[in-house]
């Protein structure tokens, strides 16, 4: 076993602690993470989506911010403000929650499209502009936002551009009846959260990511992720098929979950693992104009492995 697989076999383990009975949920979220992604989480409340957030940055060692979306929520209130200094005469900029290196986008959502896309030069570039000067952002940065379902009231959708830059998207969905009934029987996430301690070091972190990067992908299995894509591309319901940026979400995801399962080299089985929280919410059908879900396993049972 490598170091790096032991470290996140170990961070899992103490995640799960917290966010019970979700280890396949925590995975996904943990290798978006090492994948140098942003992670975009659709469920209705009370479901842990801020619990797994919070336990992340602590295993994590991650400094936290959280930001509440609502209807009157500005740009500013995010990335920050220039406020004049008169015993200085000069503007002084006093940075937002954006400055952190795990940032929760609550009910994201919520908000209106221009405070949603005030968070699209942060997420792509790793920096914000204020006042015509470029503020860099803390690293690792990784933004998990939470959306409610689009049928609720007082949602605004993500536009594309905006779900484009989301690594993935996933659901936690409800607890397996023993997780519930631990939940219920005493096992509260809130009274154990502070007692969680930070298990990796900067450092570790940044080493891992860039292990993420070295994972090696033959000439076949870039063959069947372009026959994946292409596929896609193909499907007469679908408005339109994944993007070269998309294909390339793909490749990175899968080597992240290829190391988290301890190898230096990736099989059809670790595309297939990633596959639909980095493909599904970049379809779009004909009929709703919302993401689809249920043509995902179609593609991948569709294209050969060869």
């Amino acid at each position: 076993m490598s170091a790096s697989h032991k470290i996140i076999g170990g961070v899992v383990d103490t995640v799960e602690s917290v966010v019970l009975g979700k280890r396949p949920q925590i995975r996904l979220a943990l290798a978006c993470l090492l994948a140098r992604g942003h992670l975009l989480i659709e469920d209705v409340p009370g479901m842990g989506k801020t619990t797994l957030a919070q336990a992340l940055a602590r295993v994590l060692g991650l400094s936290y911010s959280r930001v509440q979306f609502t209807s009157d929520l500005l740009p500013a209130d995010i990335i920050g403000v220039s406020v004049f200094d008169r015993e200085r005469s000069a503007f002084e900029f006093h940075p937002g929650p954006i400055f952190s290196q795990l940032v929760l986008a609550d009910e994201i959502n919520r908000t209106t499209p221009k405070t949603q896309s005030a968070l699209l030069e942060a997420m792509s570039e790793g920096q914000v502009s204020v006042d015509g000067e470029t503020r860099l952002l803390p690293q690792p940065f990784f933004v998990i936002a939470t959306q409610n379902p689009s049928t609720q009231y007082g949602t605004f959708p993500l536009p594309e551009s905006q779900l484009d830059r989301f690594l993935m998207r996933i659901d936690l969905g409800y607890p397996d009846p023993e997780s519930e009934r631990r939940l219920l029987s005493g096992a509260n996430p809130r009274t154990q959260l502070p007692k969680l301690t930070a298990g990796v070091s900067a450092a570790q972190l940044s080493a891992i990511q860039t292990e993420v990067e070295d994972v090696q992908v033959s000439d076949a299995l870039v063959g069947y992720v372009q026959r994946l894509v292409q596929h896609t591309r193909e499907l007469p319901d679908l408005e339109y098929g994944v993007s070269p940026r998309g294909a390339l979400a793909l490749l990175q995801g899968a080597r992240a979950w290829a190391l988290m399962d301890g190898r230096q080299y990736v099989i059809p089985e670790d595309v297939q693992a990633v596959f639909a929280p980095i493909i599904g919410h970049r379809l779009h059908s004909y009929a709703s104009g919302e993401p689809v879900g249920a043509v995902v396993q179609q593609v991948l049972n569709s294209v050969d492995i060869l």
